[in-house]
């Protein structure tokens, strides 16, 4: 129960010098001139004021609470992208539900239903479902995977970063590619990364082979083949792009362990630009995504979707970061 002494707007726009008008378009999100926001948020924690969105929630139908829906959190890609979404979004005044899939359309179908249940004001999610009428009238920002055309996914430019690291991977001496890729079947943006490799070969005239498993665990059906290959001497690729840095991590600890020296032998580039925390160095040389880019960019569309129109695919662009898989990388770096 709410105290009789707990502050209320009017004491924060007492305390703040504006009118009441002000301090509302604050707490709403609406804008105000800089120096107004300031004031009536200096004013509000000094005296402790804190909004009350169920309250408001039920007098305007928002409730200022938007769920992030991913498929995992123990891969460093996508908790590090949530990370960021839930503290931009606090940054904004909103608050999260977290929800985590396993991949499972069954699990991402419940979740959604749970979020309209709950009333929140949007949906930011990276999905494998495709059912676009289980997500209905709430407003919705995808994560590399396009919908209807209607609904905005936000990505990385896949098709430039998988042309970029083939390009790399020429530049510092390799002749034969090998593209490896692993994950879901489900169409998505990241199947651009092995379009743009292919294409950069195809316009360079570059031998490259192609291998794919969407089996789990992914690496079964990938390293028996590539240890055939050096078992009987046909492995003679001495480029790989791998379609994630995860992926990259392992494929070298493969080769290393088949006696190939990496990056004297054979160069590696991933994509996402994963680093360790234990180690100032990227542990593979990447294609990073621009993460924090990533998350604003898709809360910023989600929370303007009632008010302006947005392009159907918003394409973010991709950098190459050097590790310890190529040879421009040297110890010290």
């Amino acid at each position: 129960m709410k105290s009789s002494n707990s502050p209320t707007m009017k004491d924060v726009a007492a305390e703040a010098g504006v009118a009441l008008g002000t301090v509302s378009k604050v707490f709403n999100n609406i804008p105000v001139g800089e120096q107004y926001r300031i004031r009536v948020e200096e004013a509000a924690k000094k005296l402790g004021y804190q909004v009350n969105h169920y309250a408001r929630g039920m007098r305007t139908n928002k409730t200022n609470t938007i769920a992030v829906i991913m498929p995992e959190l123990n891969h460093p890609f996508f908790s590090r992208l949530s990370e960021e979404m839930i503290r931009y979004l606090a940054s904004r005044n909103y608050n999260s539900i977290l929800a985590v899939t396993d991949r499972d359309p069954d699990i991402e179908r419940q979740c959604i239903y749970m979020v309209r249940q709950q009333k929140a004001d949007g949906i930011i999610a990276l999905t494998y479902n495709h059912n676009e009428e289980d997500i209905g009238d709430i407003p919705f920002v995808s994560i590399d995977r396009s919908f209807d055309g209607k609904t905005p996914c936000i990505t990385s430019d896949n098709f430039a970063g998988g042309r970029l690291a083939a390009k790399k991977l020429v530049e510092l001496g390799s002749r034969k590619l090998l593209f490896l890729r692993t994950g879901s079947d489900v169409p998505g943006e990241p199947d651009k990364r092995g379009a743009g490799f292919e294409n950069y070969c195809k316009d360079n005239q570059i031998p490259y082979d192609c291998l794919r498993a969407t089996n789990t665990p992914q690496e079964i059906s990938i390293y028996p083949k590539m240890k055939e290959w050096i078992e009987q001497g046909t492995f003679d690729y001495d480029g790989i792009f791998c379609s994630t840095d995860h992926l990259a991590y392992h494929t070298a600890a493969f080769l290393r362990k088949q006696g190939i020296r990496i990056p004297e032998d054979v160069q590696i580039i991933g994509f996402d630009g994963l680093k360790t925390f234990w180690d100032d160095a990227y542990p593979v040389s990447t294609i990073a995504q621009p993460v924090e880019q990533l998350a604003r960019t898709a809360v910023d569309t989600l929370l303007s979707i009632s008010t302006s129109q947005h392009a159907s695919l918003i394409c973010l662009p991709v950098t190459y970061i050097v590790g310890r898989t190529t040879r421009d990388y040297q110890d010290g770096e």
